[in-house]
């Protein structure tokens, strides 16, 4: 039987110009004229201002926009919040909503296949990072079928329609309005304008790029996917990439209340505010899985190395049953659930709801508890 043969992914694939020029042009102008003009000129403190604020912006934009709202849903906007998301995501100049959600949405549907994925961290740091950008890919193709639920959405579906309008007057007009408000058009267009528009791409790059190359996976290793603390406060809290791959409906990347997470702050903040609503989370129990099947993983591993005692393997064989058996519990409540809802019995349900409320916590209580066994057993193994 003849092997498949391997895709040569460094097929012929025509450069996108317009993209080409205005990636290129910004990046020369940022590491070039913006520092020129800042040793000539200088820059006031009102141009230092906005960049500072249409900077972060740009990353809520883009984070709690484009990518938790929009391509995921993981909550839901007051159309106050949703217009908001829009322009400020729109000023990052990473394509319209739609076109960024259809190939984000295909990204976790086909995560690293190369063929598939449009920025796939098997081709390589560079092409995941800019590189798939600046050529026509067969895998960078819109696949507006995917999207269907934002072409019905009012916000989203006006932002493609008027979408280079609004990055002239976010990118142009508006730092060249400010600028002459306060005495310097040319420093706010360069500083708030060219260098707070390439700060914004590469930090939404790092995420293709380096969100897949470094960092632990503390949940899954079923993709390239990575958990990194600095990427997380430079990238407004989607450095927690490991975790919101496998839990991608999540309205957080950081779900520990010391992660780094500003796009969950934002977004809880909204909600007390009482523009968002709805926000979704992945059932604790699923996430305390997730993080034991990883440390089995790696115990088993220490466990193979040689003059590893019996009673170690033996205690590991223990934690591992327990471990099974709590699973196999947990799945028999979620099938009374669901049975409960389908026989329709008001009554038993409301009566019953706080029994499975109350099993599923000690359950979660079960797992976390072996979650440090397991740590001590690992950690023991040299």
């Amino acid at each position: 039987m003849s092997e498949k043969p391997i895709k040569d992914h460094k097929e012929y694939a025509p450069i996108n110009w317009p993209v080409t020029a205005v990636l290129g042009l910004t990046f020369l102008a940022a590491i070039t004229v913006v520092p020129w003009y800042g040793f000539t000129h200088g820059y006031n403190g009102w141009a230092w201002l906005f960049f500072g604020i249409f900077t972060v912006l740009n990353g809520i934009g883009i984070g709690s926009g484009y990518h938790r709202l929009w391509s995921h849903r993981t909550y839901d906007a007051h159309p106050v919040l949703a217009w908001f998301l829009a322009v400020m995501g729109g000023m990052a100049l990473q394509n319209s909503i739609i076109i960024w959600s259809a190939r984000h949405r295909v990204h976790h549907r086909d995560v690293d296949d190369n063929d598939r994925d449009p920025y796939s961290i098997g081709r390589g740091f560079w092409f995941a990072h800019v590189g798939w950008m600046l050529k026509d890919y067969p895998s960078g193709e819109v696949d507006y079928g995917i999207v269907k639920d934002l072409q019905k959405d009012p916000v989203s579906a006006w932002q493609h329609r008027h979408y280079w309008a609004l990055v002239l007057a976010t990118n142009v007009a508006m730092p060249l309005f400010l600028g002459w408000l306060t005495g310097d058009m040319l420093g706010m267009f360069l500083l708030a304008g060219v260098l707070r528009l390439v700060l914004s791409h590469h930090v939404t790059f790092f995420i293709n790029s380096l969100a897949h190359m470094w960092g632990r996976q503390p949940y899954t290793d079923e993709n390239s996917a990575r958990d990194q603390h600095f990427l997380a406060l430079i990238t407004y809290g989607e450095g927690y990439h490991n975790y919101h791959h496998l839990f991608q409906a999540d309205y957080r990347c950081g779900i520990r209340w010391y992660h780094l997470d500003i796009n969950k702050w934002f977004i809880s903040t909204c909600a007390l505010l009482g523009l968002a609503k709805n926000r979704k989370r992945a059932p604790m129990f699923k996430v305390l899985r997730a993080r034991l099947n990883m440390q089995f993983k790696e115990a088993a591993a220490k466990l193979e190395q040689p003059g590893v005692s019996a009673r170690l393997k033996a205690q590991f064989d223990f934690e591992y049953q327990q471990y099974v058996d709590i699973v196999r519990e947990w799945q028999q409540l979620q099938m009374e659930k669901v049975q409960l809802h389908k026989q329709k019995l008001a009554e038993r349900i409301e009566a019953e709801t706080s029994s499975l409320t109350a099993r599923y916590r000690e359950l979660e209580r079960s797992l976390k508890l072996q979650h440090k066994r397991l740590a001590l057993l690992t950690a023991s193994v040299m």
